[in-house]
């Protein structure tokens, strides 16, 4: 697989920015230890925290087009 640098600053560019979102969604609204004691698992909120940042990316990845 070859990777394209475009779409390599693209996918970064989005990482960067929903990664930020969603650490001031998390630590500063909803409250990390809030999310645990509802889901009653710290691996299951850890584990969907990352898929919620890298499926996004790959897909910005995936789907840029590249001139």
């Amino acid at each position: 697989m070859k990777f394209k640098k475009r779409k390599i600053k693209y996918a970064a560019i989005f990482f960067i920015c929903w990664f930020a979102f969603l650490v001031f969604l998390i630590d500063g609204v909803l409250k990390f230890q809030t999310l645990v004691d509802y889901l009653g698992s710290y691996a299951l909120v850890e584990i969907s925290l990352l898929l919620l940042v890298i499926l996004p990316t790959w897909a910005v990845y995936k789907f840029t087009k590249e001139k």
